[in-house]
Parts: structure tokens; sequence; C-alpha cells
């Protein structure tokens, strides 16, 4: 298996309020017009927000209350800490719970943590020594 992520789909309680949430607040663009799923073509991959029930659906899973840590975090790498922070901001402003705010952390960067309507984590961080190119892909270094 090649190292690749080609699609995270985050499972929503309410697919309006998160298109809401991730287009008007955050300002992503949809790639797709299909109602039932939406797509965003972000750096390298996609993101797709699903009915929550339909993801667990078609895994074959029961559907649980969406409330509790799913075991990961979702991670916007920026070019600074001012911008951390007003990254960390802008998603507030769009409803987002801020869980940690930006902070220096052990590792010599900066960053927080928000997380969104149906309580998925994104860390916002700032890494000094990674690369982030105009495309907007990261290089570790």
């Amino acid at each position: 298996m090649e190292q690749r992520i080609s699609l995270i789909t985050l499972g929503v309680a309410d697919l309006s309020r998160s298109r809401t949430f991730y287009e008007d607040g955050l300002g992503f663009v949809r790639s797709n017009a299909h109602e039932e799923v939406a797509f965003y073509q972000l750096a390298g991959f996609v993101l797709a927000l699903w009915s929550r029930s339909a993801l667990a659906a078609d895994a074959g899973l029961p559907d649980g209350d969406g409330r509790g840590f799913g075991g990961f975090a979702l991670a916007h790498n920026v070019t600074s800490p001012t911008e951390v922070d007003a990254v960390l901001s802008q998603a507030e402003h769009a409803g987002a719970r801020i869980l940690k705010p930006g902070t220096p952390t052990a590792w010599g960067g900066y960053s927080g943590y928000f997380a969104d309507p149906d309580e998925h984590l994104w860390e916002v961080a700032h890494n000094p020594s990674w690369v982030l190119h105009p495309d907007g892909r990261t290089t570790v270094s």
C-alpha cells in the first residue's frame, strides 16, 4: 500500500449545517452538486461531508451518538503563529468550539484546536521546520 490518503469523510449529524460551517464560515469551495454528500478538493486529497448514519450504514456499523472522541484529528498547517490565531478566530466565528487556544508547543511550533459542529477535531498548527507549498501541500522536513 502506498503512503497516501485520497479522501477523508466526516460523518455529520446535519449535512446542511455542516455545509454552512465549512462553506460560509471557513470558506471551503464545494466541488460537486450531489445533495447527499459534499466534496471539497483540498491539496492532494478530498474532504467529504456525509450523513453520519449513512456513513455508518455504508461501513456496516451501528451509529452512535457522535459526541465522543473519535480517536483522530484533522490538521491545518499555516505559516505563522499569527495565522494559527486568525484561523481559530475564523472557526469560532463560524460556530466552532475552541478546545485549546493557540499556544507554543514542546516541539517548537504553535498550535490550537477547535471542534466543528459535529465535534470533529481540527488542529491548526505552525511548524517552523515544515515547508508549506503555494499549492497547499505540506512537506515534512
